[in-house]
């Protein structure tokens, strides 16, 4: 039985029609797919007045996790500046801490922001916590750094997209839940939030090839967990699990209406306000995942990361630096 599902964007739909698709993924499939899963992030760098360095931080097993720090140039020390935490997309079993680095770099031209992305361990060689606990050992890095970083610790931002996206959800549930450090907002572009993968815009894109299927979010999901049971599995990491989603910082969520995880995605914005926090939610009709990523000069993709860029400006507006 086919199942109806909202209809592209009519630019994206055609802008799609040259990208070669799947429906599945396999471990055969992800050997090939990884090595184009990131771009070089040097040619972003050019032209812009960027300092970048490079840092290593131990997971809580003595794994290296490296860090890749991107500051804006300046002569001015005297005041502090915002910081975006970056957690890459990728299904969690693929990219690496330049994957969709040109969102968050857009963040430092805007407001002066330091960008630190994380290269957290991928599944299936890493499953269960790993990912989220290389992510928050980052945040604690650069809570502890940041007078050496020039950073704002009331104002250090938590986002990610996709995979990353999951991982920053589940990085702010840890943050709360252990009482540190300070998360200022956090910013989930289609968000991979729920491993159950029962909703019905899962079920919409099931059966056919797309930018990420039902099939191929099964197969994240099943490298990740591994052979934990469903009873099993934590809530950071599948952030949709968690019976309480009160205590948040202010969250930013979008999503396509033509993409697997919509409706995890409104689900988790709409806890948050069934418990008084606050949240922004975007679901922009005709957008498959990942679009403003893989698309950003379509109309609808400028116009979604414009939005996430005018509504950070709010927020750190009325969180300023001392």
């Amino acid at each position: 039985m086919t199942t109806a599902r909202p209809a592209l964007d009519p630019e994206l739909q055609a802008l799609l029609a040259d990208m070669p698709l799947m429906s599945q993924l396999s471990q055969e499939a992800l050997a090939q797919v990884r090595p184009f899963s990131s771009m070089p992030v040097e040619p972003l760098l050019e032209g812009r007045a960027i300092d970048r360095h490079e840092v290593t931080v131990s997971a809580p097993d003595g794994t290296p996790i490296p860090l890749s720090v991107f500051s804006p140039t300046k002569t001015d020390h005297t005041s502090t500046a915002p910081c975006v935490y970056w957690m890459h997309g990728g299904g969690m079993v693929m990219g690496d801490r330049f994957s969709q680095i040109d969102i968050p770099l857009e963040w430092l031209d805007e407001f002066g922001a330091v960008v630190v992305s994380v290269d957290y361990r991928l599944a299936p060689e890493a499953t269960g916590t790993a990912l989220v606990d290389d992510c928050y050992q980052g945040l604690l890095w650069i809570a502890e750094h940041a007078a050496e970083l020039g950073i704002d610790p009331a104002r250090i931002i938590v986002a990610g997209a996709s995979a990353g996206g999951g991982l920053a959800a589940g990085v702010t549930l840890l943050a709360r839940d252990l009482g540190t450090p300070t998360i200022a907002a956090q910013v989930l572009i289609g968000p991979m939030l729920d491993h159950r993968n029962t909703s019905a815009s899962s079920r919409q894109f099931s059966g056919g090839p797309g930018v990420w299927t039902r099939e191929m979010n099964e197969f994240g999901w099943r490298c990740l967990l591994g052979d934990l049971a469903d009873d099993e599995v934590p809530v950071y990491v599948s952030p949709a699990l968690a019976d309480d989603l009160s205590g948040l910082p202010t969250t930013y969520i979008d999503t396509g209406s033509a993409e697997v995880f919509r409706d995890e995605d409104t689900d988790y914005a709409t806890r948050i306000w069934a418990v008084g926090g606050q949240a922004e939610l975007h679901v922009w009709a005709g957008g498959f995942h990942g679009f403003d990523a893989l698309y950003p000069q379509a109309h609808i993709s400028a116009t979604a990361r414009r939005t996430r860029t005018e509504w950070l400006a709010r927020v750190l507006h009325t969180n300023p630096a001392a």
